[in-house]
């Protein structure tokens, strides 16, 4: 899987503008939020649509809000694809992971648990289609982060341990509404099945690695940041809210958005399974799509 060749220029230019004006460290640190940045451009850019909405919309608009924004996120779509952002690959993955979410919010609203309580005409059973793309720009960053910082996951488990993981969390998002729920001993399973897997990535040249477990726990935390965005600007309210006044999102909410990447990395990897490696990488490797190959100047 490679990145496309206008992406990978503007990666280049911005590692040349840092490395050139700062100190070694400094220039991987402003690098590596830069990557990280690019890698989320898609859930960035739906954020910029719900705040941009909020602050514009009128209600006497002949378009409802909702409706704009699901075509708004079905452009950005047609652009990422269009731009080489996201590759077809990606994009179905992407779209399975769109589907499941949208199959969540539509059990999560009939059960009470938040509510989308403004007008709109492209809705399914109440929920407006734009929610999926949300979704889907999880699965989107995850991807798109994976390419960008050449990232390899090892030692990595059996996959059916990760499957079975990730079909556990998602069915316990529907039947903890009925039963017992079983979240802490899916924090367990997490935690056990990828106890020894590491992230190896790249910044520039050097490698680094962070215990898989971490980089979600970080990761459900900006999702958390996110997930207020879109109370603050009432794009969806929680039960048990006042519809009038923000309420900050209950640091639990963290927890489901930590299982819920669990769900969306055994998604995405279905598609880049050459990132997977049952035995340790050597940290002197470059490891590319040919890990035998010699050593390839990075993009950044």
């Amino acid at each position: 899987m490679t990145t496309a060749p206008n992406t990978r220029a503007i990666e280049r230019r911005l590692g040349d503008w840092a490395r050139g004006r700062l100190p070694g460290w400094a220039a991987e640190f402003v690098m590596f939020v830069l990557k990280q940045g690019w890698a989320a451009l898609f859930g960035i850019l739906l954020l910029v649509g719900l705040l941009a909405s909020k602050a514009l919309w009128q209600p006497g608009w002949p378009v409802a809000r909702y409706d704009a924004l699901v075509l708004y996120a079905i452009g950005l779509q047609v652009l990422f694809l269009w731009a080489r952002l996201e590759t077809l690959a990606e994009a179905r993955v992407i779209l399975l992971f769109h589907l499941t979410g949208t199959a969540m919010e539509i059990f999560k609203i009939r059960a009470g648990s938040w509510a989308y309580p403004e007008p709109g005409m492209l809705k399914l059973l109440g929920v407006p289609l734009f929610s999926g793309f949300m979704y889907a720009s999880v699965g989107s960053y995850m991807a798109r982060v994976m390419r960008i910082f050449e990232m390899r996951f090892a030692p990595f488990p059996p996959y059916w341990q990760v499957a079975t993981l990730a079909v556990a969390i998602y069915v316990n998002f529907f039947a903890h509404h009925y039963l017992p729920d079983i979240r802490l001993a899916l924090f367990a399973a997490t935690a056990l099945v990828f106890l020894r897997t590491r992230i190896w990535f790249y910044v520039h040249r050097h490698p680094y690695w962070m215990p898989l477990p971490v980089a979600a726990l970080l990761s459900s935390f900006f999702l958390w940041i996110a997930e207020n965005i879109g109370t603050l600007t009432g794009t969806w309210v929680y039960a048990l809210t006042d519809e009038t006044q923000w309420h900050m999102v209950s640091f639990a909410k963290m927890g489901s958005w930590y299982l819920l990447l669990y769900v969306a990395f055994a998604t995405v990897t279905l598609v880049t399974r050459d990132m997977l490696s049952p035995v340790p990488l050597r940290p002197e490797a470059r490891w590319m799509p040919g890990a035998d190959q010699p050593e390839k100047e990075t993009a950044a």
